[in-house]
C-alpha cells in the first residue's frame, strides 16, 4: 500500500461520503477501502475520520488535511495528463454518456465520425434518460439536453433544440383548428413522459412571456420517436424536440402548429469535470462535437 494510494482513498471517501461508494469510484472492495485510510491513519498518527455503522464523517484534521491534499492531488495528476500528451497521441477508452434519442439520432454519427479519425482512442457510450453521475460512475463527459443542474462540472454550450407542436395532416384536417394553446384542451394530445411536466406544454406568448399549457391524451410513452410515430398516424398532437420532428415536417408526414407560440429553445451542452488540465482525448472529442454543431444544426434544415 503506497502513500498515494491511500491518499487517493482518503479523498474518494470525502468526497463520496462513505468507504462503500469510494472503492466503486477507485474498483476496489469496502475493506480495501477501509484499510487504505487506516493506514494513512497510522502513518500520520491521528485520526482522520469519525466510523460508525451509518456514516462517516471527517475530524477536523481529516477536513484539514482533505483541504491541503486535494489541490497536490489535482496538480500530480495533470503532470501526469501532460506528460503521457507530450509524449504520445490522444489514446485509450472514454466514456461519455448522453440522452437516448439525441444519442441515437444525432449524437451517434458525430461519435463514428470521430472514431474513424483518431483508432487509438476507444469509445466507450451509454446511451441512457437517467442523469449520471459522471465522477462517481467513471464517466469522462455527458452531453445533456436543456438547463445543466451541476455546478461543479465544466459546460461548453453544444447548440439549440427548438421544441415544436406537429401532427398529421389528416388530423388537422379532421378536427378543430389549433390557434392558440389553450385549444389544445380539446385535443387528443400524445404524452412523452421524458419531460419534466409531461402534460404541461411549454409555450411562448407573441408578447415575449413564457407560460405552459395543460394537456391530456390517452397515449403516454417514455420515448420521443413512439410519440412521433403516434402523430404521425393521427392519434393525436405531440410535443417534440426539432431532432425528432424535423425530418417528419421536412417529409409532410406531420405540419407544424402553433409557430407564433413557440417556446424558448433548450440547449444542448457537453459536460466534463473541472480539471485545470483535461486529458487530451477529452479535449479532443470536446472541441470536435462544438465544431460540428456550430450554427443551425442541420436537422432544422427546410422548415
Amino acid at each position: 500500500m503506497d502513500r498515494l494510494e491511500c491518499d487517493r482513498m482518503f479523498i474518494a471517501v470525502m468526497e463520496t461520503g462513505g468507504f462503500a461508494s469510494a472503492s466503486a469510484r477507485l474498483k476496489t472492495s469496502s475493506g480495501q477501502a477501509s484499510k487504505l485510510v487506516s493506514r494513512l491513519e497510522a502513518n500520520l498518527g491521528v485520526r482522520l475520520l469519525n466510523r460508525t455503522t451509518r456514516s462517516v464523517s471527517p475530524t477536523e484534521a481529516g477536513q484539514a488535511y482533505y483541504e491541503r491534499l486535494r489541490p497536490l492531488i489535482d496538480d500530480l495528476e495533470t503532470l501526469d495528463l501532460d506528460i503521457r500528451n507530450i509524449s504520445q497521441s490522444p489514446r485509450g477508452r472514454l466514456r461519455l454518456t448522453a440522452p437516448l434519442t439525441f444519442g441515437t439520432t444525432e449524437l451517434a454519427p458525430a461519435l463514428n465520425e470521430f472514431a474513424s479519425r483518431h483508432p487509438d482512442i476507444e469509445l466507450d457510450v451509454s446511451f441512457t434518460d437517467r442523469v449520471v453521475n459522471l465522477v462517481d460512475e467513471g464517466f469522462d463527459m455527458a452531453v445533456r439536453v436543456g438547463r445543466p443542474v451541476d455546478s461543479s462540472l465544466t459546460i461548453r454550450r453544444l447548440c439549440a433544440v427548438r421544441i415544436v407542436v406537429v401532427a398529421a395532416p389528416a388530423y388537422v384536417e379532421d378536427h378543430n383548428p389549433v390557434e392558440k394553446p389553450e385549444d389544445l384542451t380539446r385535443h387528443a394530445c400524445i404524452i412523452d413522459t421524458n419531460f419534466r411536466e409531461p402534460e404541461k406544454w411549454p409555450f411562448r406568448h407573441p408578447s415575449g412571456k413564457a407560460y405552459t399549457a395543460g394537456v391530456r391524451g390517452r397515449i403516454r410513452y417514455s420515448n420521443t420517436e413512439a410519440c412521433l410515430q403516434a402523430a404521425e398516424e393521427g392519434l393525436g398532437i405531440a410535443c417534440l424536440p426539432g431532432f425528432v420532428a424535423g425530418e417528419a415536417i421536412r417529409s409532410g408526414r406531420v405540419v407544424r402548429l402553433l409557430r407564433d407560440f413557440e417556446s424558448e429553445p433548450y440547449d444542448v451542452h457537453v459536460l466534463y469535470p473541472h480539471n485545470r488540465h483535461l486529458a487530451a482525448k477529452v479535449r479532443l472529442l470536446v472541441d470536435a462535437l462544438v465544431e460540428r454543431y456550430r450554427g443551425v444544426p442541420a436537422w432544422e434544415a427546410g422548415w
